[in-house]
């Protein structure tokens, strides 16, 4: 693998210089952003492999900067850091559209591997432009939904949650898949935090349509049915 470009978005500078030392003895390149404003700038002049995005800046948090990069079409990869480790901090990160979720302090090595394995996830996520099941479709890079040539508004999770839905249309997807492949979690955390985004996103599929669209197998997960 070639060396990987990437943008970090981090107010402490000791943290900067561990992970940019880390990442330069792998090969890649790192631009620093000292805060939110600094970074969302440095995002949108210039495009990057992967961004590393601390979630407590001076100026705004991670959890809104995700927000404004994916609103503004930004949808590279997003591995978050902080300090803040419990499973419910993880989700709330997980659940606004980061696509991973590292707690400080961490080892240089799980950092790397973090970084590598989060490029070939979503490096193997861009194969396909479109994927078109029934009168649905997902436009990948678009990050955008539409039924019966209509766009549905969703957010990052619930995007993240239809595009897995449509790479398995048709198939029964249980809560743990869920868990390992939408929210990176390998345990439940014993929450409704699925419950809730697939109730959003039935709602957002079916409202104004004809039929059920996306299923409820009791005691087995959902499955995503063609109309």
């Amino acid at each position: 693998m070639t060396g990987l470009k990437i943008l970090h978005i981090e107010d402490d500078p000791q943290t900067a210089d561990t992970v940019a030392t880390a990442l330069a003895k792998a090969g890649d390149t790192v631009t620093w952003a000292v805060d939110g404003t600094d970074g969302l700038r440095t995002a949108a002049s210039s495009e990057f492999d992967l961004v590393i995005l601390d979630r407590m800046l001076p100026d705004m948090s991670g959890i809104d900067i995700i927000g404004k990069l994916r609103d503004a079409g930004v949808d590279v990869p997003v591995l978050m850091l902080s300090a803040l480790g419990r499973t419910e901090n993880r989700i709330e990160g997980l659940d606004a559209g980061v696509d991973d979720y590292l707690a400080k302090p961490f080892e240089q090595e799980e950092l790397i591997a973090r970084v590598r394995a989060l490029h070939r996830r979503a490096s193997g996520q861009s194969h396909s432009a479109v994927i078109i099941f029934g009168d649905m479709e997902c436009h990948i890079k678009a990050r955008t939904a539409h039924r019966q040539g209509k766009h549905i508004a969703l957010s990052p999770k619930e995007f993240e949650l239809f595009k897995y839905f449509m790479q398995n249309a048709g198939e029964v997807v249980t809560r743990e898949m869920l868990l390992r492949d939408v929210w990176n979690l390998n345990f439940d955390p014993q929450t409704n935090v699925i419950d809730v985004n697939v109730g959003r996103l039935r709602r957002k599929l079916e409202e104004g349509f004809d039929g059920a669209i996306l299923e409820t197998i009791w005691g087995a997960g959902y499955r995503l049915l063609a109309r």
